[in-house]
């Protein structure tokens, strides 16, 4: 089980429980390591093997995934997905000032760092310790150092009713083997009355290839098979793990956790936006939605 208190927080990140280090495995060709890809496969993943699997790819992509989106995300900016939303324009959260705010899967915290400027007390979580690691860079950047916890979002080390608002941009729930745990535990560290707002793949968005190009416009995949995608290495290990659920699947998590849905919202992709973000581009924007933001409270009563 994971550790629910973590030995401290403070401007530097620290581990809900520490699960060892994965052991890659390469082959050698001409004298030159050269890890092999991994190959894509449908198949299950338990939650501990999705756990280990994507904590590891995170680590080891961290800086990488920064390097190549940190100029769109920025240092102190709330994007919600590759369309270009911001919290800024679309005010999903409602008001900031001085409310407790966790965010969870948070990468490297841009998001965190944009809501402590507009006057929130803000946690920022993340599996990876690569992703934290960009987020006390970030926040050197930006001398902003929202306090930074490394956890499972599946057991958050916080006390009950603690948070007013839990955020995540593309973070946490596809990554997750069980993400109606997840909405229980949200709805567990949220107060009556807090906002829980999330933003994800667009389910529809599995029936297609992840192809920028027309070839990403042909579905080939079935909506309804929830078999999560996989990457394994050469020995069929897992080493990188979405989970897809569809719209109705999600609706029906939040609803069993407790919570009131407001709004979903599917950004269309904005005039002059030519930025291509993996499956991400105008083309297919422009047919059909790439992301859905949730956004629901926990009831009062």
């Amino acid at each position: 089980m994971v550790q629910r208190s973590p030995a401290r927080i403070g401007n530097g990140f620290v581990a809900a429980r520490d699960y060892g280090v994965r052991v890659n495995h390469h082959v050698t060709i001409r004298s030159v390591d050269i890890p092999p890809a991994p190959v894509p496969v449908r198949r299950t993943a338990s939650p501990r093997e999705t756990r280990m699997a994507n904590r590891a790819w995170w680590d080891a992509d961290a800086a990488t995934y920064q390097d190549e989106h940190g100029d769109f995300l920025g240092d102190v900016d709330f994007v919600w997905c590759p369309e270009g939303l911001r919290e800024a324009e679309a005010g999903i959260l409602g008001p900031l000032r001085d409310r407790r705010v966790l965010e969870i899967g948070c990468g490297a915290a841009s998001c965190a760092r944009w809501m402590v400027t507009r006057g929130a007390t803000v946690v920022a979580t993340d599996l990876s310790a690569g992703m934290l690691a960009q987020a006390t860079a970030g926040g050197a950047r930006s001398g902003l150092a929202p306090p930074l916890v490394q956890c499972d979002a599946l057991d958050l080390p916080f006390p009950d009713a603690h948070f007013d608002i839990v955020c995540t941009a593309f973070g946490a729930v596809p990554f997750v083997a069980d993400s109606g745990r997840l909405m229980r535990q949200v709805h567990r560290v949220l107060r009556p009355g807090g906002r829980w707002a999330f933003s994800v793949n667009h389910p529809m968005r599995w029936i297609f290839p992840d192809d920028p190009g027309e070839v990403g416009l042909i579905a080939v995949h079935q909506y309804f098979d929830r078999t999560p995608y996989v990457e394994v290495d050469e020995r069929g290990d897992a080493v990188y793990v979405e989970h897809h659920r569809t719209l109705g699947d999600r609706i029906r998590e939040l609803v069993a956790a407790g919570f009131l849905l407001r709004d979903v919202i599917e950004p269309e992709w904005p005039d002059g936006h030519d930025r291509v973000w993996g499956q991400w581009s105008p083309l297919r924007g422009r047919v059909f939605p790439g992301t859905a933001i949730f956004v629901a409270d926990r009831p009062s009563g």
